[in-house]
């Protein structure tokens, strides 16, 4: 499949994005990922390429790869698979922590909120 029928196949922005042709460095990290996937015995993994390209689109010469994708503390490794093809190196590497909210508030201060809720409900009835 050519590279102009492949794109007719992603999403409106990579669609717009690829005519213009890729820059340096994107280029520069698909070379990379090729030269360690040749070096890679056929029956292993190849070394992870790591990369602060997190706008980088995953295109097919990509799969079978792994890169270290910067988060801002650490490289997460991301192993590209078929069905990653059009989307973006940042979609599998995420920046932030995510929050985990707690029921009511702190365990010290369930107990004070039940009690109260108790006396609400005997004054109601």
């Amino acid at each position: 499949m050519s590279t102009n029928e492949l794109v007719k196949l992603f999403g409106a922005h990579a669609h717009r994005r690829f005519p213009r042709g890729l820059k340096r460095k994107p280029m520069d990290l698909i070379k990379k990922l090729h030269k360690v996937k040749w070096e890679a015995p056929p029956s292993e993994k190849p070394e992870p390429v790591r990369t602060h390209l997190r706008n980088m689109i995953i295109v097919p010469k990509m799969i079978r790869s792994i890169i270290g994708v910067y988060n801002g503390k650490t490289f997460n490794q991301v192993e590209i698979k078929l069905e990653r093809i059009d989307h973006y190196l940042v979609e599998f590497s995420i920046s932030h922590k995510p929050i985990k909210h707690s029921r009511l508030g702190s365990s010290q201060s369930l107990p004070i909120l039940l009690g109260l809720f108790s006396q609400v409900k005997s004054t109601i009835a």
